[in-house]
């Protein structure tokens, strides 16, 4: 894993706005604009699954982070179900669902990957970087 500095380095954070940015394409170029309900709930998981992963990120604290990073996930879930009935609604082919479906399946996957990075780490959380490796090194001296 490459250095992360901000929450937009996260790969997770990409793939969510990749999802959201089709997702805007798909409702300004069909029917699915006029669908108020169902386009309205869809934009809001979707968006949810970034704005999750943006905010815990945010917060510095691993616990903090990692039940955002669960609620994101939750989200892609959601996102998931809608897909399909944006499908049964005849928005989008049965190729398209499956790419998408794909998508938002490999998300929660590197979601869930990456909760177990962060559940695995031994720093309480991103804000207690500095303060953990200080006192690693008092611990070090004599």
């Amino acid at each position: 894993m490459g250095k992360i500095e901000k929450f937009e380095d996260l790969r997770i954070w990409q793939q969510a706005r990749e999802l959201s940015q089709w997702f805007f394409h798909l409702k300004k170029t069909s029917e699915l604009g006029s669908d108020f309900k169902l386009c309205g709930q869809a934009d809001r998981s979707i968006g949810s699954v970034m704005d999750n992963i943006a905010e815990g990120f945010e917060r510095n604290g691993k616990r903090e982070f990692l039940n955002f990073l669960s609620i994101a996930k939750g989200s892609a879930g959601e996102f998931r179900s809608q897909l399909y009935r944006i499908y049964d609604r005849i928005y989008i082919n049965e190729k398209e669902l499956n790419q998408k479906l794909e998508s938002c399946e490999q998300l929660s996957k590197g979601i869930s990957s990456f909760m177990n990075y962060i559940a695995s780490t031994e720093l309480p959380g991103w804000k207690f970087r500095e303060e953990q490796q200080e006192y690693k090194r008092q611990e070090e001296r004599p």
